[in-house]
């Protein structure tokens, strides 16, 4: 009897443990064994996620590099640039004459004496005159009357001869830098232009240099195709006036712009009327908005990537569908031997999942190894951003788990009676 017992205890205990326990490193094995059984299939199947993964990550590199090469452009027109422009007002005359309340020369020393940090400035004077090259050719030009500083707060790039200094503007020296098109439109070529005499207004003025700026700015800045730079004080010949129409400060970090930049305009303000009107144009809103721009492309790309992985899904889904009708016999016997729906569905789930995953992990490294490979084997950085390759994994195990569940109830509500009887 105590042996009758002890067989119907072990009996029981071996039954119960059949209907309720299953090692994940079984349900792992047997799923790597359906792998194997069909490779073709599965690998076709995991095709989707390979290219979906690796869109995922190409894509957010292809917006890091954009970002970035944006960035990088425009930081170079100067991210600690400050522009100061009037924008509206006017000063009464004794005889009731309206006069612009332009900025003056005095504003930029009062600036440069109250705020500190500012470590180059230039005033800017504007007018327009029709140059004389000789032989009756004359050219219609916009002259800018700056000082030596302005090459260092725009950041202007001297192509040939060089840049007037601080001695040239104190001595009122005739002398001009012009930009690159005109020199060309003239002379031919941008040395060609060096040393050449233009005449303005009948006053001989020697070009000893010629400049491009440092970034196309697309028309959207003060310099033209057509722009002539000579010394502030020489500007004043040809205008009379001490009024500047912007002034440019550059401060020596990008982190006192902004705080520089409203320190500036009370300045400025407290100077002249109260109705006068002007504004300070800095980069750092710029440069976050295009940041913010830049981020949501990359997200806008990224959502069309995953995509990609949705329509795999529906690839896993309907291969697991056909994987678990191919498998009817043996989820029949499983549950004859005590598994239970649980291990079932977990035993299909994991399958659909380590499909998706291995696809995903395929893929990841398929989009990682492009970037890394031009950033090693080329001059070029390319911005790799680890954070997409977890999106990329994460995504493919939800994908695994979405599609997979179907195929993997299916599996755990089949009859053991009916799946045993098929052939």
């Amino acid at each position: 009897m105590a042996t009758a017992g002890t067989t119907k205890s072990t009996f029981d205990s071996t039954l119960a443990s059949a209907r309720s326990t299953m090692l994940f490193s079984d349900i792992f094995h047997l799923a790597i064994d359906s792998f194997r059984a069909s490779k073709v299939r599965f690998l076709l199947t995991m095709l989707g996620m390979i290219i979906g993964s690796a869109s995922i990550i190409l894509v957010a590199t292809l917006g890091l590099t954009g970002k970035q090469y944006a960035l990088d452009q425009l930081t170079s027109m100067g991210p600690n640039k400050i522009e100061v422009q009037f924008a509206g007002g006017s000063t009464v005359g004794p005889d009731n004459s309206a006069t612009p309340d332009f900025m003056t020369r005095e504003d930029m020393t009062a600036v440069l004496d109250e705020v500190p940090g500012i470590v180059a400035s230039s005033p800017m004077l504007e007018t327009h005159h029709p140059i004389s090259v000789g032989g009756g050719v004359t050219k219609d030009t916009m002259i800018l009357g700056v000082s030596p500083e302005y090459k260092t707060v725009r950041n202007l790039q001297v192509l040939a001869g060089r840049f007037f200094d601080e001695e040239d503007s104190l001595g009122h020296q005739k002398v001009a830098v012009m930009v690159e098109p005109l020199a060309k439109t003239l002379f031919g070529t941008s040395n060609a232009a060096v040393g050449q005499t233009i005449s303005v207004l009948g006053i001989p003025i020697t070009i000893i240099g010629v400049f491009k700026e440092s970034f196309d700015t697309y028309g959207m800045s003060e310099i033209s195709e057509q722009t002539l730079l000579i010394p502030y004080p020489v500007a004043r010949y040809f205008t009379g006036t001490d009024t500047v129409k912007e002034i440019f400060f550059t401060t020596k970090d990008a982190a006192m712009v902004e705080p520089a930049s409203k320190r500036i305009l009370e300045i400025i303000r407290s100077r002249h009327r109260p109705t006068s009107v002007y504004n300070a144009v800095t980069l750092t809103e710029l440069l976050v908005k295009m940041a913010k721009i830049a981020d949501m492309l990359t997200i806008v790309l990224s959502l069309a990537a995953m995509v990609t992985l949705i329509v795999s899904g529906v690839g896993i889904m309907n291969s697991m569908l056909a994987n678990v009708q191919s498998r009817l016999r043996e989820i029949g016997i499983r549950k004859a031997l005590g598994a239970t729906r649980l291990e079932i569905r977990l035993q299909f789930l994991t399958e659909s999942v380590l499909l998706s995953l291995c696809g995903g992990i395929i893929g990841t490294a398929i989009g990682l190894a492009i970037p890394l490979s031009v950033r090693f084997l080329t001059p070029y950085t390319i911005p790799v951003d680890p954070l997409s390759a977890v999106i990329a994994l994460s995504t493919s195990v939800i994908v695994g788990i979405i599609f997979g569940t179907l195929p993997a109830n299916r599996a755990a509500r089949l009859d053991p009676v009916e799946t045993l009887k098929y052939e």
